[in-house]
């Protein structure tokens, strides 16, 4: 790139406004590099290094996903993005954040996903499915409208010990049977993934959920062999790769953001116990044992602590990124895939910002853009 076309380039990039839309054909050729560059994890390779990260819908009955998930997550396909972590799974139904949660805990959930992963692949791109057990956090009123207005009966919120989330109800503290008895939980649901069509599981252990609530000392203060607080997780990681023969993702939250949580520095150690489990991939985000008062606080620390534990394991990382220069800044700190979360809600052809090749049918609406 010649000096005044460079200067010319970093001055357009300075000057773009606040909405976070970008002249494609710059970024196509000053920033498309890192962002569009494939990956592979462990044998699955992934077109580009924009990844739609997993966030809940609120939109099935009885864990089965519908129209609107082909809809939302093939609209994203097509609009460029190399990876789609599917919103939080549960692997029981009284482990759900909400009666509107998506599920994989039987066979007719796997096979109402199996469209939607079918699409996603006609698109391009691959798509994992984040597994999840909600603990003390699961939900039993309807998250969004809903003919069924009051509580679902025989939900029991459980967790390691008895001490609740805010102003939720007290949970149940789990036997130790009971919690050796959920690497298989996890297991089943990940082999149904696989049949469902997904090309890679997240394990869920971050945002104050079940396997986060093990994982931190602020909420495991067990005197059992569970008071090794990663053990569980490892346990679930273990049980997940002997099922499966795909790649393995770990959502965590690398810093609880209070005292006495989990720290940083807990994270790396934490990711180097994964590594050894088989874990392909640490997907960084933080938070959510506790209340806090904004999301937009805590996130931009996300980055960070992912360049920290990407020496461990490669990573992947949230951090309010709205267009494609903070992307591509996350990538060049080391950071190995850009998570696109919030934007991505209001434009699912984001990529097309970094100089993705739209569909056919989208081209002539690009270069009017562009």
């Amino acid at each position: 790139m010649g000096a005044t076309m460079a200067t010319a380039t970093a001055q357009r990039i300075r000057t773009i406004n606040g909405s976070g839309f970008f002249n494609c054909i710059t970024l196509r050729y000053y920033y498309g590099g890192m962002l569009n560059e494939p990956i592979e994890l462990d044998g699955l390779v992934i077109r580009n290094r924009m990844w739609l990260p997993p966030m809940c819908q609120y939109q099935a009955e009885d864990g089965i996903p519908n129209d609107w998930h082909l809809v939302h997550y093939g609209a994203r396909a097509a609009g460029g993005f190399g990876l789609l972590i599917i919103e939080s799974t549960a692997v029981t139904p009284d482990g759900r954040i909400s009666p509107n949660d998506v599920g994989l805990w039987n066979d007719e959930q796997a096979a109402a996903w199996q469209p939607i992963t079918a699409f996603i692949h006609k698109m391009g791109a691959k798509c994992a499915v984040q597994l999840a057990h909600a603990g003390r956090k699961a939900g039993v009123y309807p998250a969004v409208q809903s003919e069924k207005k009051g509580p679902i009966p025989g939900w029991d919120r459980v967790s390691p010990g008895t001490e609740p989330f805010a102003n939720f109800p007290a949970p149940r503290a789990l036997t130790t049977e009971e919690i050796a008895e959920i690497p298989a939980l996890f297991a089943a649901a990940a082999v149904r993934a696989v049949t469902a069509g997904f090309d890679a599981v997240e394990i869920h252990a971050a945002h104050g959920y079940l396997l986060h609530s093990f994982v931190s000392p602020l909420t495991n203060t067990r005197e059992d062999r569970y008071g090794e607080r990663s053990l569980l997780l490892r346990e679930v990681c273990t049980a997940v790769k002997a099922a499966v023969d795909v790649p393995v993702l770990v959502r965590v939250s690398a810093s609880d953001f209070c005292e006495g949580g989990l720290q940083i520095e807990d994270t790396v150690e934490l990711a180097k116990q994964l590594r050894d489990c088989g874990v392909s991939l640490i997907d960084v985000s933080g938070g959510g044992l506790t209340p806090f008062k904004s999301w937009d606080a805590i996130e931009g620390e996300f980055p960070g602590f992912a360049s920290r534990i990407g020496k461990v394991l490669p990573v992947a990382s949230v951090g309010g990124i709205l267009n494609p220069a903070q992307g591509e800044r996350m990538l060049r700190e080391g950071i190995d895939a850009a998570l696109i979360g919030r934007a991505a809600l209001w434009d699912a052809s984001w990529p097309m910002r970094a100089g993705v090749t739209p569909p056919p049918s989208y081209a002539q609406g690009v270069r009017d853009q562009r």
